[in-house]
């Protein structure tokens, strides 16, 4: 295994010779680590069925089955299918995902620490992921700014971004909205914690699943903070040219590990819709999301 710094960027590192059936726990603890250190990594030349796919996320911790069944493997439940191209007529998982800035699973109780994307069908233009290092966004704020923040807390839910199932079609849509705060109501982390596994201090906020903030007492604060932590970082930043902003492009053949505690991303779909097919697996590591979690 030969692990190299991505050129020209503040983040990555991509990986060649890994194989997951032959690593051994050593080889392991270097790829975590390339992770929570450099917060991508891209393991070159894997070519992984479902199932083979599964395994490693299971070389790297417990995998979390995505609670909504439609974006589910039809033969493998813990890998998330991200897919607009229909196998035999029927459709597989769910298209053009992850459009707006989040974290994965922020919006539930105990987020994961790592999450594995590994393209299957790679469109030809407009490929890649946005990315922005929430460690790094953070040391960047004005220092007035890190005290206003100081000692308050973020509520988070996947109200925003909710995608209708097959089976509600036809349900008021008061209906949906009621079974979404009912099945996942908002959560409530501190707008920073610390990251356990490099100490950095991470702002844990997203334009996509961030709903408000509040302080200590649970009393709301204005939205105005808010609006000013995504400009900061550059979540509105529609050009995605803000200095926080990478975009990491891959091709066939590259499976991608990242840091789900420090990153948030956005999903780069084409304007002109082309075939793209990704699959994810996400794990919880040794750690919690961060030491002052609250799990049931």
């Amino acid at each position: 295994m030969q692990i190299t710094d991505q050129s020209g960027s503040y983040l990555g590192a991509s990986v060649e010779g890994f194989d997951h059936t032959t690593a051994s726990d050593d080889d392991i603890a270097t790829l975590k680590q390339t992770v929570y250190t450099k917060k991508i990594a891209v393991l070159k030349h894997q070519d992984l069925s479902p199932q083979q796919f599964l395994a490693l996320g299971e070389r790297l911790g417990r995998p979390e089955t995505y609670y909504e069944p439609m974006y589910r493997h039809p033969e493998v439940p813990e890998v998330f299918v991200s897919s607009n191209v229909p196998e035999n007529g029927k459709q597989i998982g769910v298209p053009k995902t992850g459009k707006f800035w989040h974290a994965d699973y922020q919006f539930m109780p105990d987020p994961f620490g790592i999450t594995l994307i590994h393209p299957q069908v790679v469109p030809e233009k407009n490929r890649g992921t946005y990315f922005i290092d929430m460690g790094r966004a953070y040391a960047k704020l004005p220092t007035e700014l890190k005290r206003e923040i100081q000692g308050t807390f973020c509520k988070h839910s996947v109200r925003k971004y909710f995608k209708i199932r097959p089976h509600d079609v036809y349900r008021p849509i008061s209906e949906i909205i009621d079974e979404v705060e009912t099945r996942t109501p908002a959560v409530r982390q501190p707008t920073t914690f610390t990251h356990p596994l490099t100490g950095e201090t991470v702002l844990y906020i997203s334009e996509g699943f961030t709903v408000g903030m509040e302080d200590a007492d649970g009393n709301p604060l204005d939205d105005e903070l808010l609006k000013r932590l995504f400009d900061a970082t550059g979540q509105l930043d529609e050009a995605f040219e803000h200095d926080d902003i990478h975009l990491q492009s891959f091709e066939k053949g590259d499976l991608l590990v990242w840091d789900n505690r420090s990153l948030i991303h956005r999903a780069r779909h084409t304007v002109t819709p082309e075939p793209t097919v990704s699959y994810r697996v996400t794990v919880h590591d040794e750690h919690p999301l961060h030491d002052g979690i609250r799990t049931a």
